[in-house]
C-alpha cells in the first residue's frame, strides 16, 4: 500500500502567518499601553501607577522595535526562507510581553 501523497507547501504563507501574529501582537500590546496610560491619568496620581505606565510604555516602546525588526526581516526574505529568530529576540520579546502584563496587574491592583 503506498502513502498518501502530500501536497507541496506554499513557502510564502508561513512567514505572512507570522508576520500577521507579529503585528496582532504589537496591537494587542498597543492597547495594553493605552489602557495603562488611561488607568494612571485616571485615578489619583500616585507614584507607583506613574511609574507602572512610564514602564509600560518603555516596554511597548522595546516590544515595538523587537516587532517592526521581525516583520521587517519577514518581509524582505527572499525564496530560501527569513532568517530564524534568534534566542536573544525571541527572549527580549517575551520578557517585554511579560512585563507588561505584570505592569498592567500592578495599575489594576
Amino acid at each position: 500500500m503506498t502513502p498518501p501523497r502530500r501536497e507541496r507547501r506554499d513557502p510564502g504563507l508561513q512567514p505572512e502567518r507570522t508576520r500577521l501574529a507579529w503585528r496582532r501582537t504589537t496591537l494587542s500590546s498597543t492597547v495594553v499601553a493605552v489602557l495603562a496610560a488611561k488607568a494612571a491619568l485616571q485615578d489619583t496620581n500616585t507614584a507607583v501607577g506613574v511609574a507602572a505606565c512610564a514602564v509600560a510604555c518603555l516596554l511597548w516602546l522595546c516590544f515595538l522595535a523587537l516587532a517592526h525588526r521581525r516583520i521587517r526581516t519577514l518581509a524582505l526574505a527572499g525564496p530560501a526562507g527569513p532568517a530564524r529568530l534568534t534566542p536573544r529576540h525571541a527572549g527580549a520579546a517575551a520578557a517585554c510581553t511579560l512585563a507588561l502584563a505584570l505592569c498592567a496587574v500592578a495599575l489594576v491592583f
